[in-house]
């Protein structure tokens, strides 16, 4: 092989697509579920989203020639699982265009920086462990009902976090196949490899579902994802422009959010594996490694409708566990950003009670109300200083 394109670019690429969606493909179904989605608009967000993610990482990465990774808003998603129950479809393709359309406009203004700043960290923080909480509670209900199956998931999950931390969702997520097999839990008959359609959604222009879930999706997608994103980049070494690439991952969002596109975003975790010196030793040629990730998104987005019939096949519990799991590091990361500055701990806590109680007033739900609370208490407790961060 040309060395230009080592193995290891291209190793490192599959492994940033393969831990990207085994680790997070299942709350992404849980989302488009609690939206009411039919087999057909699964497959199609899983399209959208390939797409998305395949092309702005071949794209920007050739671009600039530097490594980036976009990816979906795993936070968003489940914020959008919580959330999205009895909102129609329509309803939540309009807030994504709306959220969409709010990251475009941070891009091409250069306004990202300031109105993150505006959302004090342990707020955001606090508002999306709020709303993952209900995931990883979600690992020890379900074991009153598939206690074989979970437990061992939980407990290879402490096993495999210990020895192999980068592989461990998807251990533990092939574990719990064998054993969901094992019992008879699998319903692989309707699986078949098949080329996913992309199926139109129309939007349907809502206030409070704007408000309700565009806000709280803008919010997590810029504070919690691509603020996070930005940081590896630049931890790498590598100083490429952040307006354009928040620009153009807002504008690929809202093209293809009729299609079931919820959000996208710059990369840290997955991004992280394409910019070590695993995927390159030359840190210039690192870039080929995302535009390797950007070929097998595209892949992988080909074939939605495969991915969407498999999680559907997969019993309740598991993709719940699975979920969970999956988002344990995330709901800590949470809550220590949230509890690590003293000046707005509580108000932290009140946005992470408000959040997890789930309340929804004028038809708007407790992400946004989590929000108002804190940054509320945040400028009683604080005089008006909210957007001290330090």
């Amino acid at each position: 092989m040309n060395k230009s394109f080592s193995l290891s670019l291209l190793t490192a690429g599959f492994i940033t697509v393969l831990v990207g969606y085994t680790s997070s493909a299942a709350i992404v179904f849980q989302a488009a579920s609690s939206a009411g989605a039919t087999a057909g608009q699964l497959a199609s967000w899983m399209w959208a989203l390939g797409l998305g993610m395949g092309l702005s990482c071949i794209g920007l990465s050739l671009r600039y020639k530097d490594p980036v990774v976009t990816a979906w808003s795993t936070p968003g998603a489940a914020l959008l699982a919580g959330s999205l129950a009895g909102v129609p479809m329509g309803e939540a393709i309009a807030a994504f265009m709306f959220c969409a359309a709010l990251i475009t406009l941070c891009g091409i203004t250069g306004w990202f920086e300031r109105i993150v700043g505006r959302i004090p960290l342990p707020i955001a923080a606090a508002m999306l462990a709020g709303v993952l909480a209900r995931f990883g509670i979600n690992i020890f209900t379900e074991m009153q009902s598939q206690f074989a199956l979970v437990f061992s998931m939980f407990a290879a999950y402490l096993i495999c976090k210990k020895l192999w931390p980068r592989y461990a969702i998807m251990l533990v997520l092939a574990l719990g196949i064998c054993i969901a097999s094992a019992q008879n839990l699998l319903h692989l008959q309707a699986v078949k490899l098949a080329i996913a359609t992309p199926e139109w959604m129309m939007p349907i222009f809502n206030w409070q579902s704007m408000l309700s879930i565009g806000i709280p999706l803008f919010a997590v997608t810029m504070a919690s994802q691509n603020m996070a994103g930005v940081a590896v980049i630049r931890a790498n070494g590598y100083n490429t422009p952040v307006s354009p690439l928040i620009t153009w991952t807002g504008l690929t969002t809202l093209i293809l959010a009729p299609f079931g596109c919820f959000s996208l975003n710059l990369a840290a975790i997955t991004a992280a594996i394409c910019m070590g010196k695993e995927a390159h030793e030359d840190p210039a040629q690192r870039y080929k490694a995302s535009t390797a990730a950007g070929c097998f998104y595209l892949l992988l987005g080909l074939f939605g409708a495969t991915i969407g019939a498999l999680f559907t096949a997969l019993p309740k519990a598991l993709v719940l566990a699975i979920a969970g799991l999956a988002l344990l590091g995330t709901i800590a990361n949470s809550l220590n950003v949230a509890m690590s500055h003293e000046k707005f701990r509580e108000p932290a806590v009140i946005t992470f009670l408000v959040t997890l109680s789930g309340v929804t007033l004028m038809g708007i739900g407790p992400a946004f109300w989590g929000l108002i609370a804190g940054a509320i208490a945040s400028i009683i407790l604080s005089g008006f200083s909210v957007v001290d961060q330090s």
